[in-house]
């Protein structure tokens, strides 16, 4: 595989777990629970959409969420208005993934927000390397880009993109919940249920993944940038992108070489592009290559264009055009 599961030296899942609701409890006024809104919910502020998701399935009722991110945005460039910086800091929660956009995580530090929930600290999160995404020029690029715009992960700690694992998301719902319970303990049955829920539906949508993936013409897939290395890991899939971690970067000349060849040796069928990013590249591939194009939704954002309303539907999207392109059984 071209994947390399570098673990980030942290705790295991469940001692991470601790350490980020400890973080939150540091954080917390002496009662240890947050002040509410007018209509007496808890008002959460997500980074971007998968914390959002997890925030609405979670808080249910109980909480009226708002997202950084605004639907059509590319969240790795987002910059914050005035308004939305000064908003931050009146949310009695917020939910943000460390590492994705320095924008939020400077604003975020800056808040004075009591109750603060970073999902990278809620599991292990590993390194998906820039080489071995992005072929031999790829840590040149990626570390030009990284000082050009911030976009440098391992100085985070690690691929970001964790929520396209169902597993590793779970790890990160069941973290959550327990947040929202110490946060608001009136209503922590309502959390704790939700929660249970939340993580029933990932566990079959992993267990959808994995049946589907099981068996294939090709382990090989070619995607648009690197947002899917925890999904390749989790499935024993190769994943193989145009640019790096981030989605703006330009591949080199030697890259694109590099992936006409894998194409034709790994019997590749489809390149993949995003709903979020131009899809430029990735029909120059396929026009030189003679493969399709579809859709590999990074789930960033959700959009009139997503195929799917929410988190579920786009990631049960996702598995049948995974399922098509490599051909399974």
């Amino acid at each position: 595989m071209n994947v390399r599961r570098r673990l980030i030296p942290t705790a295991a899942s469940a001692g991470a777990v601790a350490l980020g609701l400890m973080a939150v409890s540091a954080c917390s006024s002496s009662s240890g629970t947050a002040a509410k809104n007018g209509e007496g919910k808890l008002d959460v502020v997500a980074s971007f959409y998968p914390m959002q998701y997890l925030a609405e399935e979670i808080g249910g009722e109980h909480v009226a969420v708002s997202t950084l991110t605004k639907p059509g945005v590319e969240p790795h460039d987002l910059e914050l208005s005035p308004k939305q910086t000064a908003g931050l800091g009146e949310a009695d929660f917020v939910l943000y993934l460390k590492g994705l956009q320095p924008a939020v995580d400077e604003a975020v530090a800056q808040s004075g927000v009591k109750n603060t929930v970073d999902a990278a600290g809620l599991t292990q999160l590993e390194e998906h390397s820039a080489e071995e995404h992005a072929g031999e020029h790829a840590d040149e690029h990626a570390d030009e880009n990284a000082a050009e715009d911030g976009h440098d992960h391992s100085e985070a700690g690690g691929d970001p993109h964790l929520w396209l694992d169902p597993v590793k998301y779970a790890e990160v719902a069941k973290g959550v919940g327990k947040a929202l319970e110490k946060a608001d303990p009136d209503n922590a049955a309502a959390y704790k249920k939700n929660t249970d829920a939340l993580v029933a539906k990932l566990d079959g949508l992993h267990a959808k993944f994995e049946k589907g993936l099981k068996n294939t013409d090709t382990r090989t897939f070619i995607t648009t940038h690197a947002a899917f290395g925890y999904l390749a890991e989790r499935y024993d899939l190769k994943q193989e992108s145009i640019s790096g971690i981030d989605p703006e970067s330009e591949p080199s000349l030697s890259r694109m070489k590099t992936l006409q060849k894998t194409a034709k040796d790994d019997k590749v069928t489809t390149v993949f592009f995003e709903t979020l990013v131009s899809d430029k590249t990735a029909k120059t591939l396929a026009g030189d290559t003679g493969l399709k194009t579809d859709v590999l939704d990074p789930l960033e954002g959700i959009t009139d264009r997503s195929k799917g309303a929410d988190y579920a539907e786009v990631m049960e999207s996702n598995l049948a055009a995974l399922e098509k392109a490599l051909g399974a059984k």
